[in-house]
C-alpha cells in the first residue's frame, strides 16, 4: 500500500512534497512536481539500491520501513530550514520507497527547483543529509542467503553540512 501526503506547509512561492510508496518511483513525477517557469534549475538526486558485498554476504535488496507521521513532521521542519537558508527555492520534492527494493531500483528520488543552480544544488545536498540524519526511515540489507541486517545511515563526510550535528545545525538557522 502506498502512502501519499498532501503538500506540506508551503512558503508563499513554493510547495514541499513528500511521498512514501511501496511502488517503483518515477523520476518524471518528481521533476514535474518541482517544475516552475520562474526557475532556471532543477537539481535532482536518485538514490539507488546497490549490489554490495559485506561481511554478511552479497546484498540483493533493501527493505525499508518508516514511522510515517514523524516522517511528515521532520520533513516539514527540514524544508522550513532549507527555505530560511535559501529563500529563493521554489519547490522541494522527495519520494521514498518503502518495503522491498531490488538492486538497481531507486530508493529515493529528490529534487529542488531554484532560479539558479548553485542554491538548488547546495539545498539538495543538505536536504539529503537531513533526510538521512533525522527522518525516521529505516533500511534492512537482505543478502543472497536471505539473512538480513538493519543498517544505520552513515554520516556524509564530504558535504559541507556534515559531522555530528542535527539537521538544524547542518542547514543553519
Amino acid at each position: 500500500m502506498s502512502s501519499q501526503s498532501p503538500p506540506l506547509g508551503a512558503s508563499k512561492k513554493g510547495r514541499d512534497i513528500f511521498k512514501l510508496s511501496h511502488h517503483r518511483l518515477s523520476v518524471e513525477d518528481v521533476v514535474a512536481a518541482v517544475g516552475s517557469a520562474s526557475c532556471g534549475a532543477i537539481s535532482l538526486f536518485i538514490g539507488t539500491t546497490r549490489e554490495d558485498q559485506s561481511e554478511s554476504g552479497k546484498v540483493i535488496g533493501l527493505e525499508y520501513e518508516a514511522y510515517e507521521p514523524m516522517v511528515q513532521s521532520e520533513l516539514a521542519e527540514l524544508c522550513r530550514r532549507l527555505r530560511a537558508r535559501w529563500p529563493d527555492l521554489a519547490h522541494i520534492c522527495v519520494h521514498h520507497r518503502l518495503g522491498w527494493v531490488r538492486v538497481g531500483e531507486a530508493s529515493v528520488v529528490a529534487a529542488v527547483s531554484s532560479p539558479h543552480r548553485h542554491d538548488g544544488q547546495r539545498a539538495l545536498v543538505c536536504l539529503l543529509d537531513g533526510l538521512k540524519a533525522n527522518v525516521p526511515v529505516w533500511k534492512k540489507e537482505v543478502y543472497e542467503d536471505r539473512k538480513a541486517s538493519w543498517k544505520e545511515n552513515a554520516e556524509c563526510a564530504w558535504a559541507s553540512c556534515h559531522g555530528n550535528h542535527d539537521a538544524q545545525t547542518m542547514i543553519g538557522q
